[in-house]
């Protein structure tokens, strides 16, 4: 089960609140598509599986709402690559 994440429409980011700390995941919406263009830990975080607990959620609120996802940011693109149960969701 993934954890909560939320939508910062404001910043156009998906957050994850991580030990009073976030994780968060640039994106921009076209349409039917999400674009993932960077994701970031802090450096506390990096090694623990944050950023991947993110990219979990992230997969989840595009399968709900229906959205394509273009991964532009590097680990986006081999998180999905890992994780061949979300390979349906890639636009293209």
């Amino acid at each position: 089960m993934s954890e909560p994440i939320s939508d910062n429409r404001v910043k156009s980011r998906f957050e994850l609140a991580v030990d009073g700390q976030t994780v968060f995941a640039d994106y921009r919406r076209n349409g039917g598509t999400l674009l993932i263009s960077y994701v970031e830990a802090p450096p506390s975080l990096r090694g623990t599986g944050a950023a991947g607990r993110l990219m979990e959620g992230v997969m989840t609120r595009a399968r709900s709402e229906g959205l394509k996802v273009v991964p532009v940011c590097s680990y986006a693109a081999l998180w999905i690559q890992r994780h061949k149960q979300h390979a349906d969701l890639l636009a293209g």
